[in-house]
Order: C-alpha cells, then sequence, then structure tokens
C-alpha cells in the first residue's frame, strides 16, 4: 500500500468530488463516472469546451468493459499489446457510459494506466474506474509533475495526490479510435502504431 490518505480520497470520490493524480503519461484529474455533478466540476475547473469529452480510466480492463459495446478483435490485440501503457483507444460506447462524459458522442475513450499510485485510487473508486482528462486547464501544457499539478489545481481540484516517487513520464498517450479492423489515430502521443 502506497497511499495513506485513503479514506480521505473515498470519501472526496463518494462526494462528487474531483481528485488530481499521476499517471504514467501527465497528471489527471478525475471523479466517478456517475457523478454528473463532479464531471461539470471537472469542466469548470479546466475551463473545457463541452463537446470535448472525458475518458474512463482504470487498473484492469476488465473493469472498463461494461461501458464499452464491444472490443473488436483489433482492439483486443491493441489492448494485449499496449495496456496497461501510454494507449487510449475510443471504441464504441454501452449504455452504461452518461452521454455528459462522451459530451454526446456515441464512443468513448479507455485507457489502463501503467503507474502503481493510479490504480491503487482506483482500487477507492466505486467500480473501479475514473472519468479522467489532463490536470491543466485547457490549452495550457499538461502537469508532467506534482509540483505542476499543483500549480494548476490547487484550490481547484478536491485533493492533489502525491506520487510517492511514481513519477508521470511526461508524453501524452496515444488515442486511437478502433472501428471493427480499422484504426485511426487522433491524437499521436508515446505509443506509435504499427
Amino acid at each position: 500500500m502506497l497511499i495513506k490518505n485513503r479514506d480521505e480520497i473515498k470519501k472526496i470520490l463518494d462526494n462528487d468530488g474531483v481528485i488530481a493524480f499521476v499517471t504514467d503519461t501527465v497528471w489527471g484529474l478525475g471523479c466517478l463516472p456517475d457523478s454528473e455533478k463532479a464531471v461539470k466540476k471537472i469542466y469548470e475547473i479546466k475551463k473545457r469546451e463541452a463537446q470535448k469529452p472525458l475518458i474512463l480510466m482504470s487498473s484492469s480492463i476488465e473493469y472498463l468493459e461494461p461501458y464499452v459495446k464491444e472490443i473488436s478483435p483489433k482492439a483486443q490485440d491493441l489492448i494485449k499489446k499496449h495496456f496497461p501503457g501510454a494507449l487510449t483507444l475510443v471504441l464504441e460506447k454501452s449504455g452504461r457510459t452518461p452521454d455528459y462524459i462522451t459530451s454526446g458522442f456515441n464512443t468513448v475513450g479507455i485507457r489502463v494506466p501503467d503507474n502503481d499510485v493510479f490504480k491503487e485510487i482506483c482500487g477507492l473508486a466505486k467500480d473501479k474506474v475514473l472519468a479522467t482528462t489532463s490536470a491543466n486547464l485547457s490549452h495550457e501544457p499538461s502537469a508532467k509533475t506534482y509540483e505542476q499539478a499543483i500549480l494548476n489545481m490547487q484550490g481547484k481540484a478536491d485533493l492533489i495526490i502525491e506520487d510517492y516517487g511514481y513519477r508521470a513520464k511526461g508524453l501524452e498517450s496515444t488515442v486511437a479510435l478502433v472501428q471493427n479492423d480499422n484504426v485511426k489515430i487522433l491524437r499521436q502521443g508515446e505509443i506509435i502504431l504499427k
């Protein structure tokens, strides 16, 4: 167990709170997916455009599966190769994924970061899934360190969780839309897909 203030994190999440945390790529901002109030708070904190969706992250693909309609063989291949890691897959969402997370799109981004502190945080979340985005104001650089996350989110997020030495690498995840066998890169990040 790395995290010391586990009860505080759980309480904040369960009460429509927003937390900032380290991932393997950059620092994230997140809340429980079924808290519309907390999701709205994230958009307000970031001054984020309403048409830009959040993504769902977890410690394991099994917790994300209920939020997508299906995982095609191509998507399964990518998951086997790159999860956990710096790849966000955009798939058709299931009825379980609220529209307020996906900005009304019929797709949702899912990712499993490769960071032990983040995995522990997910274990404290109801259903082990967080609705997330990067911990910075829109159109500003992503936070790559605990210090930058504090500068960006102090007084905005309900809690900024320390990284316990498990630092972010500083390069965003690659975002790929997968429809059947077709893969379209929406954002080139750390992982280069062949």
